[in-house]
């Protein structure tokens, strides 16, 4: 009697499901597909001297309060490439930027400092220009510039 509700048991407990295979995760293409939107946006050129000079018609100063944020991140500790001046000190970062003849900015590179988050941080700044402070001259299509912005700040 034993045996046979053993052997009972075993029919009845033995699966007749097959687990479903775990799906494989969707396959991301290491580059865009062609004719996609981020196709036409070049990347920056690795030379930059040769670059023109992105001009400004307004006062090009940085104001007050984005030097204050560069301020607190050196403070953090998150960038080390401030310099100590006789006024306090200066942080002064390269970009480089794409801009369309009619003043829009399509693409910010700005030069590594090995300070992420103020490089971000001065590329957003450039981009909240308004675009009829923005002297490009006669471009015939996009054209790429470079322009340095400074931040400064007193105290130690």
């Amino acid at each position: 009697m034993i045996a046979t509700l053993l052997a009972l048991l075993q029919v009845v407990a033995t699966p007749t499901q097959t687990t479903p295979p775990i799906p494989s995760p969707p396959t991301v293409p290491s580059l865009p597909p062609s004719g996609g939107p981020s196709t036409g946006v070049p990347l920056a050129p690795q030379d930059w001297s040769g670059l023109p000079v992105l001009r400004m018609r307004r006062s090009a100063t940085t104001q007050a309060n984005t030097s204050t944020y560069v301020h607190g991140e050196v403070l953090a500790g998150r960038c080390d490439k401030a310099v100590r001046t006789d006024s306090g000190w200066t942080l002064t970062l390269d970009l480089a930027v794409l801009a369309t003849p009619q003043g829009r900015l399509r693409r910010v590179t700005p030069r590594a400092i090995d300070c992420p988050t103020v490089e971000q941080y001065a590329a957003g700044v450039l981009v909240g220009t308004p675009r009829d402070s923005l002297d490009l001259g006669d471009p015939q299509g996009d054209t790429w510039y470079r322009t340095s912005m400074t931040f400064a700040w007193t105290g130690n």
